[in-house]
């Protein structure tokens, strides 16, 4: 990293007049967050704007945009709103992290507080939270969501926050209710579920992640939509059951060279294994293509060929980067 960068890489942006998102290369400095276009995978300078962060409150997990859920949201001095979305949870919580440090750089304590966050809110590697998910839907042992009462108000299809933590304990997914209530809080800020009513919503405020769910009998929450939409064609079924059935290995925005126009587009890939796919979505849009594995280097790119000799040329944003890439799809081929 060149001096006094303290972040660096992809993350998409909403736009300020027309809400579209597009993918920019961000650079975290010390007072300021740049951003940038890309042509030919690479940043055009100078930076297309910048987000000052003095006065700059951040807000993560941000729940603003349901079939979003990976985003972070920055209120600047001025009342202006960005919101960035990240390609994975690790790598939201790492853009958050440092983006308040910089914040806060002249507040040594809420630093150290942070570091003490930054340490306290992993997902354990053995535990897939569709797995969980899948289990909570089961008719005959999952949570059962009823009718319930919250300050004089009804809620349809919910559950309650304690009922949650016995059932995540009792399918030993758990081991207390500490662990409980984090792993409930991972499937909220992922987009599994999300809170319904007063309790619940306020408590997502809180500054803690540990604590944006509730162990409480009064707060209410509910399956997330985006989790209960069909799958409708056939194609997308046969994705769904076998090639997206796969342990997500690594995943992480990176520029892929069109086939026809030959431009290069940021698209989020996801490596998967048992089976073995390598498959790329457009971080605008909600979009599924598979990609068979084979890995060859050129420069900073790398190339993967299909069983059919279909040639997809890939750019990560550094050697590092792509060096991480090509180990990763060599160990599944």
């Amino acid at each position: 990293m060149e001096d006094g960068v303290l972040k660096e890489g992809f993350l998409v942006k909403r736009g300020h007049i027309v809400h579209n998102w597009k993918a920019r290369w961000f650079i975290l400095r010390q007072n300021t967050l740049l951003y940038y276009k890309l042509e030919g995978g690479r940043k055009v300078t100078p930076p297309k704007g910048r987000i000052l962060l003095d006065g700059c409150t951040i807000t993560c997990p941000c729940l603003e945009y349901e079939n979003r859920p990976l985003l972070i949201k920055l209120k600047t001095r001025t009342s202006t709103e960005y919101f960035l979305e990240a390609c994975s949870r690790e790598e939201r919580d790492a853009w958050a992290f440092e983006i308040t440090g910089a914040i806060h750089a002249g507040q040594p304590g809420k630093v150290q507080q942070l570091h003490i966050l930054k340490n306290s809110f992993k997902l354990p590697p053995h535990i897939s939270l569709h797995r969980i998910v899948d289990k909570m839907h089961d008719s005959s042992s999952g949570i059962r969501p009823s009718p319930n009462m919250e300050q004089g108000s009804t809620y349809k299809k919910t559950f309650i926050g304690s009922s949650l933590v016995d059932w995540l304990i009792s399918n030993s997914f758990s081991a207390n209710r500490l662990e409980a209530v984090t792993l409930a809080s991972m499937l909220m800020e992922e987009n599994f579920l999300r809170p319904v009513g007063v309790r619940s919503m306020g408590a997502i405020r809180s500054g803690d992640l540990a604590e944006q769910f509730l162990d409480d009998s009064t707060a209410l929450y509910t399956f997330a939509e985006s989790y209960k939409k069909k799958i409708s064609s056939k194609e997308e079924i046969s994705l769904s059951t076998v090639e997206l059935s796969g342990t997500v290995v690594k995943q992480g925005y990176l520029a892929k060279q069109g086939h026809k126009r030959k431009n290069w587009k940021v698209r989020r890939f996801v490596l998967r294994k048992d089976p073995a796919f390598l498959h790329y979505y457009d971080p605008s849009k909600e979009e599924n293509r598979p990609v068979g594995v084979k890995g060859n280097v050129q420069g900073n790119l790398f190339k993967v060929i299909t069983k059919d000799d279909t040639h997809y040329y890939i750019q990560a944003s550094s050697k590092a980067e792509r060096a991480e890439w090509i180990e990763a799809i060599k160990k599944l081929t």
